[in-house]
């Protein structure tokens, strides 16, 4: 759907002030100690962000503007979408579902659990919708997403999540021919399902849903964009491939569309396309920064950048990796401040050290200086700093400042215990236990370190990747073949190279890594193969990267 030029008009900033106040001839709904996001809206190309016709909006003058919110909020435009939102509350403020669209815009399922002002402000939204008038449908809406947020001060995220799954389920069995009941559905199922569940029956069960409209209805944002999130690991990754190539044309003006893609082609090694769609992203993000906030960058261009890196990485391409590391560090002001933003700019330095097994280099990595993040908040991001740290330290002999950061791995994990984030703390321990590993192994306790690795690898195993990265800094199951590498044991090290890229397709490291265990094996057959694959994978490339010179060097000498 196309949009008016007075709906989309690129003018104005984000003004925070509280929307409602009232009129002599109409009283409206008053909303006390609650900012709401008000401004005209700043989108970037002609506003087409696909196909929506949602039935539950309110005035026939509005439904235009609450489309567009509803699309908005189908690709994760959330700071847009509430001000859309609020613009149908400015000119129908006894439209209950403009609170609801507004409910819904701050509450991000798939992302960090919400602070604190944020449920405030979603509970004070709906009581004010409680009041007003509404169809059977609007209440169903409002009863779903408010058993979210009811009782958030003692129920825990994830027992809310379900809850909202719970009531969503319930409606989608009343409503089943309403198609944007059916998808509000699927996301509330998907994003109730717990990182630790391996069967994915949460994800299937979305997937099926999500892909049955989407034959009916292959221009909707939403159906691509939670067809993708459903099918994001790498059991299910080839379920979602024809969509991934679908959605960022279905949106071709959300940066988030452009970037989600990249989640399928991550997950199935396509590192060309995932390169293209994060570049795209990026410029639509860098458009929409410039409109807001000039001067600033857009947390959806950070994220690009993260995914855009990785891939980089896997085609062996250092020079553009580093170039936008060196970007990056010119970035002053990145909007809005969250768990996104410290992320990336944790597990670039990182990323670009370890995979580059620059020892010296990971060894000496610092907190990015000019971003002004406060990594008090963010001990899982802060992690990876310390994980890449005491590896590099542990390469070039620094046992002491290994285990100075290993002590801080620790302090982190416990943070994350007692705020009761167990996906975190886990990942975390499987750093702690990998480190462990490698210093068991410096001190010449090779059963010690291969017992310790072998379990990092295991827990690894059990549990998902978040989706804010595109891979772990390095997989525990990669960094266990190395060590058995490293212990003589090429065959062994061989079958964990194989299993890390069946989960990993098509990884730089880990198709290097599985042509040296080859060779050492005897393996020539293999060796050739997996040297070819690293220079086809690479070809394009003017890279610099030694493993691309001994794969040469090695074909040149054992063509079979």
């Amino acid at each position: 759907m196309k949009y008016s030029k007075s709906t989309i008009l690129i003018l104005g900033t984000i003004l925070y002030f509280s929307i409602f106040s009232c009129k002599k001839e109409k009283p409206k709904p008053s909303l006390t100690n609650i900012d709401l996001i008000r401004g005209e809206l700043l989108l970037c190309g002609n506003g087409d962000f696909g196909e929506v016709n949602f039935s539950e909006s309110c005035s026939y003058e509005t439904r235009e503007t609450f489309n567009l919110a509803i699309s908005l909020l189908h690709s994760f435009e959330y700071i847009e979408s509430e001000k859309a939102f609020v613009k149908v509350i400015d000119q129908d403020p006894e439209c209950a579902m403009a609170y609801w669209g507004v409910a819904m815009s701050i509450y991000h399922g798939l992302w960090a659990p919400p602070e604190q002002s944020v449920l405030e402000k979603g509970t004070k939204l709906l009581a004010i919708a409680e009041k007003l008038p509404k169809s059977k449908k609007a209440e169903q809406y409002l009863e779903a997403i408010g058993a979210f947020y009811k009782d958030w001060e003692t129920v825990d995220n994830q027992t809310r999540k379900e809850a909202y799954a719970q009531k969503m389920q319930e409606m989608y069995q009343k409503n089943e021919d309403d198609t944007e009941v059916a998808i509000f559905y699927a996301l509330a199922l998907r994003a109730s399902a717990v990182p630790s569940d391996k069967t994915y029956s949460k994800q299937r069960a979305a997937g099926k849903i999500l892909e049955g409209l989407f034959e009916k209805q292959p221009n909707h944002p939403g159906i691509a964009h939670y067809i993708i999130h459903s099918y994001d690991y790498p059991e299910l990754a080839e379920l979602g491939l024809s969509t991934a190539r679908r959605y960022a044309d279905i949106a071709p003006n959300s940066a988030h569309a452009q970037h989600m893609p990249s989640h399928i082609f991550t997950r199935l090694g396509l590192w060309n396309e995932s390169i293209s769609t994060n570049l795209n992203s990026a410029e639509s993000a860098i458009c929409y920064a410039e409109s807001i906030a000039p001067g600033a960058h857009w947390d959806e261009e950070v994220h690009a950048m993260g995914y855009l890196i990785y891939a980089y990485l896997q085609t062996g391409n250092n020079k553009l990796a580093y170039e936008q590391y060196e970007y990056l560090k010119t970035f002053k002001e990145i909007f809005p401040p969250n768990f996104k933003i410290a992320y990336t700019a944790a597990a670039i330095p990182a990323r670009l050290a370890v995979e580059n097994k620059n020892w010296e280099e990971a060894a000496n990595i610092e907190f990015p200086k000019d971003l002004e993040i406060d990594w008090d908040k963010f001990p899982w991001q802060a992690s990876l700093l310390s994980f890449a740290k005491a590896l590099g330290n542990i390469h070039i002999n620094n046992l002491e400042i290994a285990q100075n950061e290993l002590d801080l791995l620790r302090s982190f994990e416990q943070e994350l215990i007692t705020i009761e984030d167990a996906y975190k703390a886990n990942q975390v321990t499987i750093q702690i236990k990998t480190i462990e590993a490698w210093i068991q192994l410096k001190k010449g306790n090779n059963n010690e370190a291969e017992s310790l690795m072998t379990i990092a690898a295991d827990m690894e195993s059990k549990t998902s990747k978040h989706p804010v990265t595109p891979g772990e800094i390095l997989p525990a199951d990669e960094l266990l073949a190395d060590m058995l590498l490293a212990l003589n044991k090429p065959q062994k090290a061989l079958t964990t190279y194989e299993v890390n890229l069946d989960k990993r397709p098509n990884r730089f490291n880990g198709i290097y890594g599985a042509a040296i265990a080859a060779k050492q094996s005897g393996n020539m057959e293999k060796a050739t193969l997996y040297f070819k694959s690293l220079l086809k994978q690479t070809e394009n490339v003017a890279s610099d990267r030694p493993e691309i010179k001994e794969a040469k060097e090695f074909l040149k000498k054992n063509i079979i």
